[in-house]
């Protein structure tokens, strides 16, 4: 009876432990399911006005995890082009390519002037120099997040700078720089130069659908696991019930 009692107490241990994980897992999801629809309808809405603000709130601390259209003058200066690896534009692998750019106030900032393909010897494609003379125009937005890359920076034959993550304070260093600001411009797809482009918010990442999905998921295992827990309780103490009353009337 006591060892019956022992086995079941550590089965519902170990069914409450998994519950707990994919409740927790499907919460996660949930949120960002929310998180990333906010940043699409914060893009939306600055992209629906376009009113050109000036590039000098890239710097902005307070406008960092936020959306701009941004227009103004400046130059590009004399810095490589950083080359941001592991980026999908429709299925195919390739880079991202950035360039130093010099407001005529304000810090620094990055210009994500288009996507590169790489082909499958990864051989890196060749950096053509910097679009047309400014004013410059486009959308301020954050940085692709890095995750979990490393901000290692590898030189290139040309100069570039090939990177797996685009960490501020690792490129400012790279390029020669204090500081550069903490939002990138990327550049209007209808501006002169530059590369493949468009104003996609999350191009490499998951969208809002997909998280609420995962989130179904999660929540459908750790159901799964509850009733499947009570299901085999049920069975357990019926068998011992029965057990219980032959050995009373054999």
């Amino acid at each position: 009876m006591l060892r019956r009692g022992a086995t079941l107490a550590i089965g519902w241990a170990l069914a409450v432990m998994a519950i707990t994980l994919f409740a927790w897992l499907g919460t996660w999801q949930y949120g960002r399911q929310h998180e990333k629809q906010a940043m699409l309808d914060a893009a939306a809405q600055v992209l629906a006005q376009r009113d050109a603000r000036p590039l000098a709130l890239a710097a902005d601390p307070d406008a960092a995890d936020g959306y701009t259209w941004a227009a103004g003058d400046g130059q590009w200066a004399d810095a490589p082009a950083v080359l941001l690896d592991n980026q999908q534009r429709n299925g195919r692998p390739g880079v991202r390519v950035y360039r130093l750019f010099e407001p005529a106030a304000g810090e620094p900032l990055l210009v994500e002037l288009g996507w590169l393909p790489v082909p499958a010897d990864r051989s890196i494609p060749a950096i053509t120099d910097p679009p047309p003379a400014p004013p410059l125009e486009g959308l301020l937005l954050p940085p692709p997040s890095a995750g979990l890359a490393a901000a290692a920076i590898q030189p290139q034959a040309d100069g570039s700078l090939l990177l797996m993550a685009l960490d501020r304070q690792a490129v400012a260093a790279a390029l020669g720089r204090e500081a550069i600001a903490p939002r990138v411009l990327r550049l209007d797809p209808d501006a002169a130069g530059g590369y493949a482009r468009d104003l996609e918010i999350l191009p490499n990442t998951l969208p809002p659908e997909k998280h609420l999905g995962y989130a179904v998921q999660w929540f459908g295992l750790a159901l799964t696991v509850l009733v499947t827990a009570l299901i085999l309780t049920f069975r357990r103490r019926r068998a011992h019930s029965g057990n219980h009353r032959h050995s009373r009337h054999p």
